[in-house]
């Protein structure tokens, strides 16, 4: 259980620091700051749905869904019996970055983004996009972690693979 707990406060603490610095210096500026020229940058923006800024309910119900789901994993993560460390990592990883947007979710209505990959900008099919959003920390525990379940997925739960079950991976 510590591994589960050591990632979930520290997923929680690196996203809550690296929010309050996206806040401090890229905030105000409206300015990005290029790390990787024409790759990689730092680009504050402000996210008030859920991925890829979807906004399909209103905020309080976003808010108390995801309140049920980020407690749903924590507890689930606790009293499911599983302690190999993938199982462990996995869900502290998905745990701590549900709290971390969510503590955005309680305090500002919205959840702050400021890591951008330009992977793709342009016109696609008659229309300008920007192929992959931004986003932050909380954001890639959670896709970590999700990923992390599905490619060990023999691993973190054997006795599914065991009695013959249907293997995804």
């Amino acid at each position: 259980m510590r591994w589960f707990f050591f990632l979930l406060l520290s997923v929680i603490g690196l996203d809550r620091f690296t929010k309050q610095l996206a806040i401090i210096f890229l905030r105000d500026t409206g300015e990005s700051i290029t790390i990787i020229p024409g790759l990689f940058s730092l680009t504050y923006a402000e996210n008030r749905g859920i991925a890829f800024g979807m906004e399909f309910l209103p905020p309080g119900v976003l808010l108390i869904l995801t309140t049920i789901i980020v407690s749903g994993v924590i507890i689930y993560a606790l009293y499911q019996g599983n302690r190999q460390p993938l199982f462990l990592g996995s869900f502290g990883l998905i745990a701590g970055g549900g709290i971390g947007n969510l503590i955005d979710r309680f305090t500002t209505g919205r959840v702050v983004d400021f890591l951008y990959f330009d992977l793709y900008r342009g016109e696609l099919f008659g229309q300008w996009i920007a192929l992959w959003p931004i986003f932050n920390i909380a954001d890639s525990a959670i896709t970590i972690g999700a990923c992390m379940l599905i490619i060990f997925y023999g691993r973190i739960f054997p006795d599914s693979t065991a009695s013959g079950g249907n293997n995804v991976c």
